[in-house]
């Protein structure tokens, strides 16, 4: 299937888990759009930043020097998640809401325009592979079955507890300490639920699978968008995007600059770092990220 379709889908799939439990908690126990909007949002900021740290660890060469063109697609159909998400919500700021029933026009939306870019890098990755080979299964022979499935179920049981457990401690954080929703989702649960998509990138980083990492990123970004639709069915008060603070706008922009730098990075990544330590693209990466932080907390 390709590394960056296994990215982009089954992997990000796997990475988003604790952003979607938590963000669809914040709206089903806590009823907080702001911390649902700001851990989903939140994340995709932090996920670019994860690049940056990827760029460090990789030796003397620009990360995205390696990576394949085929991620600047990718990358533009984040900005358009991105852009609807914050059209739904501007369109909530003025009053034009469609919806059916409570889910927002926006929010299907969402959900329609990530199945079809699914759909359209699947085609386009099955027609760049070679036919798939037999792959033996005897490294997890001695593995019973039941095992396997126990171990699984129970890993999946602790990221959903820990997700519901988060909402609550998000809104306990920003009751004590006189924050914003959308400030404590956007920064504290935004990088809590992000750790998974850190560890794999790091870890494909380290097999050498660059286009496994940046696929990832960019999927479980995607995808984080695309929860927005589970989200705001959870959210029986009316569509989600109108219902949350127009300060997420701030992330919202500060992730189609980031992801802007993304694609002009893997377009002309360059050759060598400055200082053999940091590519052009990462610091603007990381002060995108710290600019919008400090406008969510000012």
């Amino acid at each position: 299937m390709g590394r960056i379709w296994i990215g982009m889908v089954l992997i990000a799939a796997i990475t988003t888990m604790p952003e979607m439990v938590t963000g669809v908690s914040s709206v089903a126990f806590v009823s907080s759009p702001d911390l649902a909007l700001g851990t989903l949002l939140g994340s995709c900021c932090f996920n670019l930043c994860i690049l940056a740290v990827l760029d460090v660890l990789h030796g003397r060469a620009p990360v995205l020097s390696e990576a394949n063109p085929r991620h600047i697609a990718s990358a533009g159909y984040g900005v358009l998640l991105i852009a609807v998400a914050a059209g739904g919500m501007l369109l909530g700021r003025s009053g034009a809401v469609v919806s059916f029933g409570w889910v927002g026009i926006g929010s299907v939306a969402l959900f329609v325009l990530y199945m079809i870019g699914m759909r359209r890098m699947f085609l386009v990755e099955r027609s760049q592979q070679w036919p798939a080979q037999g792959v033996s299964s005897a490294h997890y022979a001695e593995i019973p079955k039941r095992r396997v499935y126990f171990r699984f179920s129970m890993s999946a049981a602790a990221v959903i507890c820990a997700g519901i457990w988060l909402a609550f401690v998000g809104d306990d954080i920003g009751e004590t300490t006189g924050w914003n929703a959308s400030f404590v989702g956007s920064l504290f649960l935004a990088i809590t639920t992000s750790a998974p998509e850190l560890v794999v990138a790091m870890a494909a980083l380290r097999l050498g699978a660059i286009d496994l990492a940046v696929a990832d990123v960019l999927g479980a970004n995607m995808l984080d968008v695309a929860v927005i639709a589970l989200v705001d069915l959870f959210y029986r008060e009316g569509p989600v995007l109108s219902s949350a603070s127009s300060s997420h706008l701030i992330t919202a922009a500060a992730a189609a600059g980031m992801y802007l730098l993304v694609i002009v990075g893997l377009k002309a990544p360059g050759r060598r770092k400055a200082f053999g330590i940091v590519s052009w693209y990462a610091l603007p990466l990381v002060g995108l990220y710290i600019l919008a932080a400090y406008a969510l907390f000012t």
